[in-house]
This record gives C-alpha cells, sequence and structure tokens, in this order.
C-alpha cells in the first residue's frame, strides 16, 4: 500500500481506499511537478528550434511574408506591380559596413578595390556602345566618381552636371587626393563596387542581401508603409529621421540634418528590427542582377528570391549592373526620393561612387539560401577583376 495514504472501512465494507488529505496534497505536489518538467522540456525545445543569438553587430530579422514593390501610386515602373514575397529568417548587420570595419579587412587581406586599380579599356568597350570613343588616358587611371556640387542652379536631367570622375578617389580619400577618412572610423565605407562589397562579405563569413531581404529588413515590420518609419514624408526642415538632401538640388544644400556628405552610422533612430540608415546616408548593394522588369510575372507568394540570372536597364542595356537600395545623402524629393523601402536601381557592378556602400546579411542556423526563379540559371557574381566605366555618369 502506498505511504500516506489512510484506509477507513465501515463494518463489512470491501477493502477500497479513500484517499486522505494527505494523499490529495501528494498528487497535486506530482501535478504540479509533472507541469514543470512540461514547461522546461517545452522551454528547452523553443530554445533548440529558435536561431541563436545574432553575431556581434547583427540583429535577427525573424522570417515572415510581406508585399515586395508598391502599387499604382508611384511613376517607378521597375518597382511594380506589388508581389508577395515570403522569407526564412536571417541576420543582418545593424549598420553600413563602416571605414574602421572595412580598414580592418584591407589591412588582414590586402585586398586593393576597384576604384584604386587601373581600367582596362578593353574590357571596358565590352560593355558600351560600339564606336565609343577610348578615353584620354588622363581619365583611364585609377579613381572613382565625386560628388561635386554646381554652383547654381542646374538641370537634374544631366548628372554630368554633379558627378566627376576624380583620379586617385576611393575608399581612403572619398572626396579625392588629399582627403583622407580620418576622424570618419565610423562613417560608412564608400567608393566600393559590388566586387569589392562581394570580396568584404565572403572574408567576414557572410554574404550580401537579396534585394528581397533588403526591403523587407528596410521596412521593419510596418507593413504597406511608405518611409521606413511611417507614411509622413519628410520636409527640408526634418533633419531628425534621415540623411538625405535638404534645400535645393543639387546645388544648394542646408544641411537641416546635420551633415553635408555621409554621417556617422547609428545618427538617426533605428527602424523597428534595429537596423540604422535603412533610408539615406549611403546607397547599399545588394546580391541581385539589376532588371528593370524584375517585378513582371511573377507569382506570389515568391519563396526567398535571389533575383533575376541576367541584368537589363532600357536606358543602358550593355551594363550589367546589380540592385542598390535605400537612397543617399543626396537623395531629394524633387529628384529621386529613393529612401523609400520600395525605391531600386541598378548601378554597374565594377562602379564605386562618394555615395554608394553597403551592408551584410547572414543566413541563420537552419541553412536557408535564397532561391533563384524557376527556370534561371547561373546567378553567381563573376569574380575577375572588372573594368569601371568611366564615361558613364550615374
Amino acid at each position: 500500500m502506498p505511504r500516506n495514504v489512510q484506509v477507513n472501512r465501515r463494518p463489512g465494507a470491501t477493502s477500497t481506499p479513500t484517499p486522505s488529505a494527505s494523499r490529495w496534497k501528494t498528487r497535486l505536489a506530482y501535478v504540479m511537478l509533472t507541469a514543470a518538467a512540461f514547461g522546461i522540456a517545452y522551454g528547452i525545445t523553443r530554445s533548440v528550434t529558435r536561431p541563436p543569438a545574432p553575431p556581434p553587430g547583427m540583429v535577427l530579422i525573424p522570417g515572415g511574408e510581406f508585399v515586395m514593390g508598391t502599387g499604382d501610386d508611384t511613376p517607378r515602373k521597375n518597382e511594380q506591380p506589388a508581389h508577395k514575397v515570403r522569407l526564412a529568417s536571417y541576420y543582418m548587420d545593424a549598420t553600413e559596413v563602416t571605414n574602421a570595419q572595412f580598414r580592418t579587412f584591407v589591412d588582414t587581406t590586402g585586398y586593393v578595390t576597384t576604384a584604386e586599380n587601373e581600367p582596362n579599356w578593353e574590357e571596358m568597350r565590352k560593355h558600351l556602345p560600339p564606336g565609343t570613343p577610348r578615353p584620354p588616358d588622363d581619365r583611364l587611371v585609377p579613381g572613382s566618381m565625386v560628388f561635386t556640387p554646381p554652383t547654381t542652379a542646374v538641370s537634374t536631367e544631366d548628372a554630368a552636371q554633379w558627378w566627376t570622375w576624380i583620379p586617385g578617389a576611393c575608399w581612403k580619400h572619398p572626396e579625392g587626393p588629399g582627403s583622407t577618412i580620418d576622424g570618419r572610423d565610423d562613417h560608412p565605407v564608400v567608393h566600393v563596387s559590388w566586387d569589392d562589397a562581394n570580396a568584404y562579405a565572403t572574408w567576414a563569413g557572410k554574404r550580401l542581401p537579396t534585394e528581397a531581404e533588403w526591403e523587407y529588413a528596410a521596412r521593419g515590420g510596418l507593413a504597406g508603409r511608405r518611409f521606413v518609419w511611417g507614411d509622413d514624408a519628410p520636409g527640408d526642415t526634418d533633419g531628425d529621421r534621415a540623411n538625405i538632401w535638404q534645400g535645393d538640388f543639387p546645388h544648394r544644400n542646408t544641411k537641416t540634418d546635420g551633415w553635408d556628405r555621409t554621417a556617422p552610422v547609428r545618427s538617426y533612430p533605428a527602424n523597428g528590427y534595429g537596423l540604422y540608415d535603412m533610408a539615406g546616408n549611403v546607397w547599399e548593394w545588394c546580391f541581385d542582377w539589376y532588371r528593370a522588369d524584375a517585378y513582371l510575372g511573377r507569382t506570389a507568394p515568391m519563396e526567398n528570391p535571389a533575383g533575376p540570372d541576367t541584368p537589363w536597364d532600357p536606358s543602358d542595356p550593355l551594363a550589367p549592373k546589380r540592385v542598390t537600395r535605400g537612397g543617399s545623402f543626396l537623395c531629394h524629393v524633387t529628384y529621386c526620393e529613393s529612401y523609400r523601402p520600395a525605391a531600386r536601381r541598378g548601378t554597374d557592378f565594377d562602379t564605386g561612387m562618394s555615395h554608394l556602400g553597403f551592408r551584410c546579411v547572414l543566413s541563420t542556423a537552419d541553412g536557408t539560401r535564397p532561391k533563384r526563379a524557376p527556370g534561371a540559371g547561373r546567378n553567381s557574381p563573376t569574380q575577375a577583376v572588372h573594368p569601371r566605366t568611366a564615361s558613364r555618369t550615374p
């Protein structure tokens, strides 16, 4: 007979035990212990299936479904049609890669960026219209595109009015020879080509985000909103949300946000996922080839898409371009308004500029990787050193 059980018998009754108060306490204790054990086991199960804590400097972007692109409220056809995309969870750098981080990469590996290599004209001409004249020898030297604001108002239809090819400009000399990044360790690195960004990501054990991953993360959980902070458009007197242009683009910058060019990372509030500068500061490279018609014919929901197999920009059809996202300190509503999370553009993947950087992502422990669209062929970056198309302006 179990302990702590009292048996009370009536005269002539069978020996059926009746639980006493002590026995009820024992049973209650057993139930409580069982529940506690189940709770502990459930907690262990959850901790095993939940992605581990983010690596240093990264945040977890939970998997989910969202509407990518915009509807009919924009004249930018490359953002249409809006369509559903479903993504697995991943980690993303909380900030753009900084000068200090990129310096560590260069010091460790001896890497030489695209802007520090001499262009190869024979390779360049393959991506230019037939008959394009060879640039002068003084332009076929290491260098990069630098924003040089005009002194008076100019047409925003001609980007050559504010972009200049400057020999010697590179990530260490962002405004050209004589300029340095001293005191700018926490600013985003610029003048990096897609090849440079991809090389850094590989060295860091990470990768560049897909276009879908970038947009989903930029929205920060705000479904259907025009900006990363909501729907109210920033004005020229509002400098607290992002590092974008205030004033008259491109000749008069009132610097309401406090910065003429790049700003230190974390200078503005993070979005809902804890990511900084997903609007403005610098454009950011994505993994995908850029196609202006990439969204046409997509069926919903797409699962972890890695973008099209080939690039195509109708305004520059020979140029192999990768997607860039997020806008920069040069964006203004009168020119591009590309600080919207849906905004997208293509940039020559062998080109660096003074408003172009990147951040990295990392797949979570489940190993999920982006998938190409059905029927797509190889969609991996070429590892060769590519020329810069210095004769084209962004």
